[in-house]
């Protein structure tokens, strides 16, 4: 009887062990959090750990435009769709802005050309510098546009946005204190210890403010701004999140897949 009773409860000591491990393997990466009043989603990503995924278009070569879409596509490869964001800025055919490399291809090309502007108004993803964020073997990392180009490191993964939020800890100076342009906003960031982190605003913010959020909330020394107003999209089922585009659906998407 006591073999038994021991039995058993080595049985339920392995069997809690391994629920331990299932739900760290598969614990929710994202939370909301605040700072200086103002709300965000934050999804964390520890390196080694996350599947992060760039996508733009299906098998049959067009875009997925809906986070739902993707979730399928996903699905029929027995995995799941964890949570996703816009991955940038697109064209109204949703496709990139600038540069896009998937699996080590580049599908689109790095956008070098002046901005193009409208009374006196510089579109976000002109504003300099723009940057490219990149998944290497070596980890996660954002550089200014022509920094990029310059070195041309061999990546998996690759977009192209902009403005920079925060380049090698120095937030960008052509942001404005106090500025009235607040509007929701995404971005993500290359933080300490190889982490990588979304954050999307619920909250109308400026971009001093959210870059502000990057460097001194979320420890990122860069970071890279995604997109804002309607174009921001989440995907995250556990909180309730299955945005969709104001004008027809997404271009690039960043997705976590486990």
């Amino acid at each position: 009887m006591t073999y038994f009773k021991h039995g058993v409860l080595a049985a339920v000591v392995t069997l809690a062990a391994t629920m331990t491990s299932l739900h760290q393997a598969y614990a929710q990466p994202c939370e909301q959090q605040t700072f200086e009043e103002a709300k965000y989603v934050i999804c964390t990503l520890e390196p080694g750990k996350a599947d992060l995924r760039l996508f733009w278009k299906n098998d049959d070569g067009a875009p997925y435009r809906a986070f739902s879409s993707l979730a399928e596509a996903v699905r029929a490869e027995g995995r799941t769709l964890v949570f996703a964001v816009n991955a940038g800025m697109y064209r109204a055919d949703f496709s990139p802005m600038g540069l896009y490399v998937e699996n080590s291809r580049e599908l689109n090309s790095a956008n070098t050309t002046p901005a193009e502007s409208s009374a006196g108004q510089v579109p976000n993803f002109y504003k300099k510098p723009n940057g490219v964020f990149f998944l290497s073997e070596a980890g996660a990392g954002i550089l200014p546009t022509a920094e990029f180009l310059k070195r041309r490191p061999k990546v998996r993964f690759a977009t192209q946005s902009g403005p920079m939020f925060v380049i090698a800890d120095k937030l960008n100076p052509i942001f404005i204190v106090g500025s009235t342009d607040r509007t929701r906003r995404s971005g993500v960031g290359a933080c300490e210890r190889g982490t990588v982190r979304f954050a999307i605003s619920k909250d109308g913010v400026n971009f001093h403010d959210f870059a502000r959020l990057f460097r001194d909330h979320l420890k990122c020394p860069d970071a890279l701004f995604l997109d804002g107003g309607r174009g921001v999209g989440l995907y995250n089922p556990d909180m309730g999140y299955n945005d969709w585009s104001w004008h027809g659906g997404y271009g690039p998407i960043f997705g976590l897949v486990e």
